[in-house]
């Protein structure tokens, strides 16, 4: 029978008490028992960071891999598996910084996997120096001045680049966060689902009370179709209010798959009958 034990890892938990990702992995468990999905089923794929141990704390197939390259792996599981669920659980260093790269390419070919950022403004496992989405001006271990950088928007980035779905949520919302990944697993195409992440040791400006004192659902009436709308939203930020939801969606832009030569016709790579002979014509070739 499935349940919440049928996640439960052995694993100790190295994250600090208080940290919003202790929220962020029951919030999976529980999105993945409420979609009926087994641990053969899906794959937790990560790069490395506190955000990225998320996998280990999992019973499930993990491939956790180098820092910021969390998303070549994952798209090559979905392209060689198309059966199984791929999420990809890594922080916003790990997810925009040495993985900004790929996070817009990945956009670009709308391979179907989900990508979970836990976006906590810094690095929290490298002691906490200036990340991507630090705010200009913030003290830290490092930018003893502030950061002198503006900090970069990344649901503006997905939302320009062509993602299908762009949604954002908050640690401290365990049901909200719960509806956003259902909403992002069962989404035809890439799905990015931002999570606010309270870095309780790191970072004393964006602690819980300043995301809870901003954040705020969108409402029934708002239109996660109209493109400029969404880029308003996700350009608020901050005192003003920060927006929780989806923010833009798009359900008829083909996938990966559909738009591969080869994979378009249906055909599962995992289930091909290769042997290492059928290699040597390609080989003879370099010869």
């Amino acid at each position: 029978m499935l349940d919440l034990n049928s996640y439960k890892s052995n694993d100790e938990i190295a994250w600090c008490p208080g940290c919003g990702n202790f929220s962020i992995l029951q919030g999976i468990k529980e999105s993945l028992l409420e979609l009926g999905l087994h641990p053969h089923e899906f794959v937790m794929v990560s790069g490395i960071g506190q955000a990225a141990k998320t996998p280990h704390y999992l019973k499930a197939n993990v491939f956790n891999g180098l820092h910021g390259r969390a998303l070549p792996p994952a798209q090559a599981i979905k392209m060689v598996n198309k059966d199984l669920k791929v999420i990809v659980t890594s922080g916003d260093g790990d997810a925009y910084g040495e993985g900004g790269n790929h996070f817009i390419h990945n956009i670009r070919r709308n391979v179907d996997i989900v990508q979970l950022v836990h976006n906590n403004q810094i690095y929290g496992l490298t002691k906490g120096q200036g990340s991507p989405t630090t705010s200009k001006g913030h003290l830290t271990s490092m930018q003893f001045e502030g950061t002198y950088l503006d900090s970069l928007n990344p649901l503006s980035i997905a939302i320009s680049s062509g993602a299908t779905f762009v949604a954002r949520s908050f640690s401290g919302d365990k049901e909200h966060l719960k509806e956003m990944i259902k909403r992002a697993v069962n989404h035809k195409g890439y799905a990015l689902v931002e999570i606010l992440q309270p870095c309780v040791v790191f970072n004393k400006v964006n602690t819980f009370k300043w995301y809870k004192d901003r954040v705020y659902k969108l409402d029934e009436n708002y239109n996660p179709k109209d493109r400029s709308e969404a880029f308003k939203k996700a350009e608020e930020f901050g005192d003003e209010g920060i927006p929780i939801g989806i923010l833009y969606l798009q359900e008829n832009k083909p996938t990966y798959h559909e738009a591969h030569p080869v994979l378009k016709s249906g055909i599962n790579l995992l289930d091909r009958n290769w042997k290492p002979t059928m290699a040597e014509k390609l080989v003879n070739e370099f010869l």
